[in-house]
């Protein structure tokens, strides 16, 4: 999500500072490790160093499919993310806080739950914030897409029994609506954004449409029972394999359609189709630093 708001971005005559675990020499990225930035004084500090003034923009891109060592839900969809947002509101920066269609308090998985309290510490905070949920992303170069697109490919797919919608979108489409969203007035536009495609699908209707954007005919999909895929949810999840994890299992039964979809109104046209190749700069990015 980040390396397409990034790319987006540099199209619009901005100075654009990327933090990123992952440090690039050459983009003399500032590191910003999220799992040690848990405090304010942590984020006043790198914010102050970057020189940010009121009316500068921070975009947070950061989240994690399965925790790591040092690397917990808690820290990084909730307490570094509420500590930012304070720092904004502190600093009169503002911010820009992508999230997700979907989330609940009383969700049984942790991913879910910690990326819904993030949301709410941002609402909390006072800084002029926008939170973006975006419904299923495709597009070259993510994790969870690459999955998708290798699974429409099969022949024959095993599918969830299950009454979920989507609305999916292009990464890159959301990247553009991010980067015009930084150029705009918050004070005109709602707190909480929702952003999805032209189409309001299942999964394996999203898994057809993928693959007969490959002009490929349509696959023998096979119905899976609830449990069994809650099962391997978990497997995967200790073996971290696969993008299905039990937040997603659990994200898959909602209703993960915008309630009102402001993606065309960010980009001023019509989204994009799922299954299309666009071309993006897909270099690792987490937090975005707008100047």
């Amino acid at each position: 999500i980040g390396s397409n708001i990034v790319s987006k971005l540099r199209t619009q005559a901005v100075k654009v500072m990327v933090g990123s675990r992952k440090l690039n020499p050459q983009n003399s990225m500032p590191e910003i490790l999220m799992q040690e930035m848990l405090r304010i004084e942590d984020w006043l500090l790198a914010l102050n160093n970057l020189g940010f003034q009121t009316g500068d923009v921070v975009v947070n891109s950061v989240g994690i499919l399965r925790e790591r060592p040092n690397e917990s839900y808690e820290k990084i969809h909730n307490l570094a993310v509420k500590a930012l947002a304070q720092a904004c509101a502190r600093l009169d920066v503002r911010l820009v806080h992508i999230s997700a269609i979907g989330l609940t308090a009383t969700a049984k998985s942790r991913f879910i739950r910690s990326k819904f309290e993030g949301e709410q510490a941002v609402l909390a905070s006072g800084a002029q914030a926008i939170i973006v949920r975006p419904s299923l992303l495709d597009g070259e170069g993510g994790y969870g897409a690459k999955w998708f697109r290798r699974v429409s490919i099969w022949p024959i797919q095993f599918v969830m029994e299950s009454p979920g919608l989507i609305a999916p979108l292009q990464v890159a489409d959301l990247g553009e609506a991010v980067a015009n969203l930084c150029m705009m007035n918050f004070d005109e536009l709602a707190k909480i954004m929702e952003l999805g495609g032209n189409d309001i699908v299942t999964i394996p209707q999203y898994l057809n449409q993928l693959r007969l954007s490959r002009k490929r005919k349509p696959a023998l999909q096979v119905a899976m029972p609830k449990i069994i895929v809650r099962l391997f949810s978990h497997i995967f999840d200790v073996l971290a394999w696969t993008p299905l994890s039990f937040g997603h299992f659990e994200l898959m039964q909602g209703y993960n359609v915008p309630a009102k979809n402001s993606l065309p109104i960010l980009l001023g046209r019509r989204p994009s189709e799922v299954g299309a190749i666009i071309e993006s700069d897909l270099n690792s990015v987490g937090v975005l630093a707008i100047k």
